[in-house]
């Protein structure tokens, strides 16, 4: 195991130390977690999503089993504190990531709770702000540096979750289909996907999961966001979510982005904010590594 793990001295360093933090944050489509008893020795790595609004306790399990455990080179006895951020983790339904959680940590003290919580730590520590999340989904908070005060229900990717990787998908092959966006769009994404129509709805409306195959297609939109049309399209999209997802807090505090929609969209979201004179705070890709700084912080 030396000659082959890259972490043996790692590993051996915190076999030593029980002692021993996980930090997860889980949106739709990955899970980011990192294991330490400090900031800047740990191991980062990536699971699939964990969402038990979506998914059963037994794929739950099956991805912790599977996915997380088999990446941790020592017993899971000597992890004592995890906190996990997730999407889709509100009570009653956090009961089933806790129990497997539990079995597999039984010396941990566990505390779940959703990743808008994750987020607005991560993007804001001690202040007030309202953090936002824009990947697969979408959610907003007003966060008064320690809380969430208020929250804007996003109502899933059918009703709601504006601005998202899922929106865009939905609007995007939605206009395609329909002749609202040039035809070379249309056709190009069709080859890119080697669907046809029929099992574009097929996948949409029959298969599981179908927010990830929508959020998907924002690769496609990315490489063509300089077309004038797709840039007035995300202009909208992003304003759907600023009208109907930050406005309504009528507060004038910055506004702070996590995701990767938010990431890679950092320009039509600024410009979308700055027409609406919206204030805007900072935009990070994933909040695992400020979550690492939250929890490992010295306490004042």
């Amino acid at each position: 195991i030396k000659g082959r793990n890259p972490f043996y001295s790692f590993y051996t360093h915190l076999k030593t130390d029980l002692n021993m933090l996980l930090l997860a944050d889980s949106g739709a489509t990955k899970t980011d977690w990192y294991i330490g008893n400090n900031p800047t020795d740990g191991l980062q790595f990536q699971t699939e999503g964990i969402n038990p609004f979506h998914q059963s306790a037994e794929k739950i399990e099956s991805i912790i089993c599977q996915g997380l455990i088999p990446q941790l080179d020592f017993s899971p006895e000597r992890c004592t504190a995890i906190y996990f951020y997730g999407a889709g983790c509100l009570p009653p339904k956090t009961e089933s990531i806790i129990h497997v959680l539990q079995n597999n940590f039984p010396e941990a003290d566990i505390s779940v709770d959703t990743d808008l919580l994750g987020a607005a730590r991560a993007l804001c520590k001690d202040n007030a702000g309202i953090a936002c999340i824009l990947g697969t989904g979408s959610n907003s908070c007003l966060y008064d540096g320690k809380q969430i005060i208020q929250n804007i229900s996003p109502l899933g990717y059918i009703l709601g979750d504006e601005g998202s990787g899922a929106y865009l998908g939905k609007r995007f092959i939605s206009d395609c289909l329909k002749g609202q966006l040039p035809e070379i769009l249309r056709n190009g994404l069709l080859e890119k996907l080697n669907l046809t129509v029929p099992e574009i709805l097929d996948k949409v409306y029959r298969q599981p999961e179908a927010n990830r195959f929508l959020a998907s297609l924002t690769t496609y939109i990315h490489e063509h966001k300089d077309m004038p049309q797709i840039h007035t399209f995300l202009l909208d999209c992003f304003g759907e979510f600023f009208r109907r997802n930050v406005m309504p807090y009528h507060r004038s505090l910055p506004v702070s982005f996590v995701g990767s929609i938010a990431w890679f969209f950092h320009d039509e979201l600024t410009e979308t904010a700055n027409s609406y004179n919206i204030p805007l705070g900072i935009f990070i890709k994933n909040p695992i590594s400020e979550l690492i700084q939250y929890h490992f912080r010295i306490p004042k």
